[in-house]
């Protein structure tokens, strides 16, 4: 090798570097750190990159310089080229080197960076010596489009996306964001892997039941692009952590089973002025909506004023769901965030987008910003009553019952003629008769709601406080939580 040459998309590299600093001081609490990062002509020996870090405590300081050696090779836009003493020349990881036979074809080409350390060996026998599990991604296939270009792939690669649940619909959405080059990703999901989860999430295995579902999914996709960064929270999205969240990405992919949360999304990504791309499924059906931090561009509460409670709608669970139908969403909304970070047109004016995957019907329904809806709200909205302040747990339902309350079942009758409790139950009304309208409970009683899991007793438990039921709780964890 003769010299080495560095450039740099200048704006975009200053702004990750800076940020990358700064989450080196805030993480190893260190006094002060700096990073200069060389571009241009480098003759071999030449120092490229320098990192200095001030700390009372010499281990943080080395963790902070290893931090931050580690983020600008992976986030900063800053591309080296080796030039030869064969006259041969290439860029390292980028995705159309300078290799022989480069003015071919590049489709079948793995492109690898030399080795550490290979500087002063023949390039053709460090290559050479290259295994498998040193090669890139190559995002060849894309870049030929003209809307992407290499330009468009950097602005990928210095991109970063949250995304909000990584389920039926989070999975083939983190799976393309990570696979089309995306830098920094987020996955936020608390929740771990069950048998259920796999006929649609087949980022998963059965060897995976039982474990992180945040983390597996990191490292399931840290093979299929090694050169991203994926940062795991392993919790619940919720007003309490998603505006910090929030702040540190470009775009919010809500991936969600539950309306709390999506409008909880919604609202972080108002307040901070954050593209967010939504989507839901229930049965064969799916809704897509982009919200875009535009004044005349509706957000989620200007369709829905008041969100709907939790559970008084079916989940996966009680509804079903066959696997292909939140696929085909969570990569629509893939797609809808890389044409964010590409600065592509989402769409010609704000819409819902409904999908009926059983019929094949697709409807665009154009949305307007209702004047009504406050865009900028100061803080993030919280139901009213505290969900906690509804559930009550007994060990049986005989001891519910001797509590003075009244019990009353809201499961469909098919669920009752599969399992029937052996406990004082003394109503049995079905969750579709209460949303119809075509029953109610005296005011003055005193209930407990009772479902399978505790979820839709928990829903239905807040919706008549709200209609002015005084003494209304649903039992924590349902059926499957007391013993008969």
């Amino acid at each position: 090798m003769r010299r080495l040459e560095y450039e740099a998309y200048a704006a975009l590299a200053e702004r990750e570097g800076e940020g990358i600093v700064a989450e080196a001081v805030a993480k190893y609490g260190v006094q002060h750190a700096a990073c200069i990062h060389r571009i241009g002509d480098l003759a071999l020996g030449e120092m490229a990159v320098w990192v200095g870090v001030s700390s009372r405590h010499r281990a943080e300081a080395f963790a902070a310089c290893r931090y931050i050696i580690d983020e600008v090779k992976h986030r900063v836009p800053i591309w080296k080229k080796e030039h030869y003493v064969d006259g041969d020349s290439g860029w390292v990881n980028c995705e159309r080197c300078a290799q022989p036979g480069a003015h071919e074809s590049h489709a079948d080409q793995i492109v690898t960076p030399l080795a550490e350390g290979a500087h002063g060996h023949d390039h053709a026998h460090a290559h050479a010596a290259m295994t498998p599990q040193h090669a890139l991604p190559d995002f060849s296939r894309q870049i030929a489009l003209p809307e992407v270009g290499a330009a468009g792939q950097q602005r990928l690669r210095a991109g970063s996306v949250l995304v909000i649940g990584a389920g039926g619909l989070g999975v083939p959405a983190l799976q393309y964001l990570a696979a089309a080059g995306v830098g920094r990703i987020g996955i936020v999901e608390g929740d771990v892997v069950e048998a259920s989860n796999l006929h649609r999430q087949p980022l998963y295995g059965v060897a995976d039941i039982g474990k992180s579902k945040a983390a597996v999914a990191a490292a399931r996709l840290r093979e299929l692009n090694p050169e991203a960064t994926f940062a795991v929270h392993a919790e619940r999205a919720g007003a309490g952590n998603l505006v910090d969240w929030l702040a540190r990405y470009d775009v919010v992919v809500d991936c969600s089973d539950n309306f709390a949360t999506k409008f909880t999304v919604n609202d972080a990504a108002v307040i901070l002025g954050k593209p967010a791309v939504f989507a839901s499924v229930y049965q064969y059906e799916g809704q897509l909506q982009v919200y875009l931090p535009r004044e005349d561009w509706p957000c989620l509460r200007c369709l829905w004023p008041e969100a709907p409670r939790d559970g008084l709608v079916g989940n996966c669970a009680q509804a079903g769901v066959l696997g292909p139908v939140p696929a085909v969403l969570g990569a629509m909304q893939a797609m809808q965030a890389l044409k964010i970070l590409l600065g592509l047109p989402v769409e010609g004016a704000p819409a819902l987008h409904v999908f009926d995957l059983l019929g094949m019907h697709w409807r665009t329904l154009h949305a307007a910003r209702n004047p009504a809806c406050d865009h900028s709200p100061r803080e993030l909205q919280t139901d009213a009553i505290d969900p906690a302040a509804l559930e009550l747990a007994y060990p049986t339902l005989a001891a519910a019952f001797a509590s003075g309350l009244t019990l009353v079942d809201i499961r469909e009758p098919w669920e009752r003629a599969r399992d029937v409790p052996a406990g004082p139950i003394e109503w049995h009304l079905p969750l579709s008769a209460f949303l119809q309208g075509s029953t109610a409970l005296p005011r003055e009683g005193r209930y407990l709601i009772v479902c399978a899991h505790g979820v839709r007793s928990l829903a239905l438990a807040g919706h008549l406080r709200a209609l002015g039921y005084p003494a209304v709780y649903s039992l924590a964890g349902g059926l499957a939580a007391v013993s008969a």
